[in-house]
């Protein structure tokens, strides 16, 4: 006996008036039991609602037992059987108390005549002819036909639609050093998007097959307003809209570099004209040095008037030309700054790339002590040197010869006498006055240099 059946027999046993009935508890309502059930599946009527797709207002009518409310006994039964599935009831028993509280009285459950089917002969199988075959193909490929104009005739009405996935907000801020930014979106398969910045540039990007498009595009500090629409290269149309996005660049405020200087202090005196230049600087890309002459060192000798004449002004030596310093990582800067015998102001220049600046000077005073000069080799030359009037040992009497590129440093109390071979490929630097070449010829030349007198010619050696 199925459950069906025993359900129906217990229905018609509680309606029965010739039996007692064997509950001894009033049976619930239908509605009760729906609303039992939805309680104990730990449900609202909105989520019922979401999971049967049945309006939570019909439900509510269920629960409360106002079929009235509903649209008619056709939709009510599938109605109640789809809930009770739903609830874990049985569905053909909560239809049957439905009927009962509804008056439709006893069901009829007594088991039907089931009649033998008759025999059918067995069917034959399907057979094909040519002409069926080619029928078919054709109806084949005239279907697909109809689909592809149908396709075309939609694409050629409807305009491409068009998104953007990064950024994923229409206002966006990027860090303060970017420079660029790369938009990522879809469209339609091979469209062409364009970009528009707010001055007017545009940049095309064109969709893969699957219309994934990726454009990177230049960014300025501050605001950078950009619009973004596709257009079907095959059919000339636009999108309907035009995105709109806006990146931002911060701009934090331009800081002007600092300048710490270690080397020269103020009022520093120097013997001998390589001035060491070294400090630190933040913030800055760059150090530029220059020096200007400001007057004679003291204790220097002044030229002597004839008897009758007044003296000759001393000669203003040149300044150097500012040398830009390379600035380290950890902002620490160095160079030598040549000079001559003199008082000097030195400035000392920190700048960045916004053009802020910041200026340090020292004011030092270069007195050589004695002679120092420098011999330069350009090419090739035979040198012999005397110092103080002694012959230097590491060239000796018999000379050396000193290759392209050679720099050699003599320095003494009273003179440094030089016999060179080659006079046009010799360079000489005097107590930092740099003369060049004293000789045009690549002959034999002796010159003598000393701290008070320009340097002499004598030949004597």
């Amino acid at each position: 006996m199925t459950t069906r059946d025993d359900a129906r027999r217990r229905g018609e046993a509680r309606s029965s008036g010739d039996r007692p009935a064997l509950d001894t508890e009033p049976v619930p309502g239908l509605g009760e039991r729906l609303l039992a059930a939805r309680e104990r599946k730990g449900v609202d009527l909105y989520r019922a609602e979401r999971d049967t797709k049945i309006r939570a207002r019909y439900l509510a009518a269920l629960e409360r037992g106002e079929y009235r409310e509903l649209p008619g006994s056709v939709y009510t039964k599938g109605f109640l059987r789809n809930y009770a599935l739903y609830l874990g009831l049985d569905p053909d028993e909560i239809l049957l108390q439905w009927r009962r509280e509804k008056g439709e009285g006893k069901v009829d459950t007594s088991p039907s005549i089931v009649l033998p089917r008759p025999l059918t002969a067995p069917r034959q199988g399907l057979t094909f002819s040519p002409a069926v075959v080619v029928a078919a193909l054709m109806t084949v490929v005239l279907l697909l036909f109809i689909g592809y104009l149908g396709v075309q005739l939609l694409r050629f009405a409807k305009p491409p639609t068009i998104s953007v996935s990064d950024p994923d907000t229409a206002v966006s801020e990027v860090a303060e050093t970017a420079t660029s930014y790369t938009f990522r979106g879809t469209t339609i398969p091979h469209g062409t998007v364009t970009i528009t910045d707010s001055a007017g540039n545009q940049v095309l990007t064109t969709a893969d097959s699957i219309g994934v498009w990726s454009q990177t595009v230049t960014l300025r500090r501050g605001r950078n307003d950009f619009r973004i629409a596709a257009t079907d290269p095959d059919t000339g149309k636009n999108s309907d809209e035009t995105l709109a996005y806006i990146v931002n660049v911060p701009i934090s405020a331009v800081l002007a570099p600092t300048l710490a200087v270690d080397s020269p202090a103020e009022g520093a005196s120097f013997q001998n004209g390589a001035i060491p230049i070294s400090g630190t600087t933040t913030n800055a890309t760059q150090v530029v040095v220059s020096a200007a002459y400001t007057g004679a060192a003291p204790g220097a000798p002044q030229p002597t008037p004839k008897p009758g004449k007044t003296a000759t002004p001393t000669v203003k030596p040149n300044a150097p030309q500012p040398a830009t310093v390379t600035v380290g990582s950890d902002g620490t800067f160095s160079a030598p700054l040549e000079l001559t015998n003199g008082r000097w102001l030195i400035t000392i220049v920190a700048s960045n790339a916004e053009g802020r600046t910041t200026t340090l000077t020292r004011n030092v005073t270069v007195a050589y002590h004695g002679v120092s000069v420098v011999v330069t080799i350009h090419g090739r030359a035979w040198l012999k040197v005397w110092v103080d009037g002694q012959l230097v040992p590491s060239i000796g009497a018999a000379g050396k010869v000193f290759n392209d590129g050679k720099v050699l440093t003599f320095t003494g109390n009273q003179s440094v006498e030089v016999r060179t071979g080659a006079s046009a490929a010799t360079y000489f630097t005097v107590n930092g006055v740099a003369y060049g070449k004293l000789g045009a010829s690549l002959n034999p030349e002796t010159w003598l240099f000393t701290a008070t007198a320009a340097p002499k010619q004598t030949n004597d050696k």
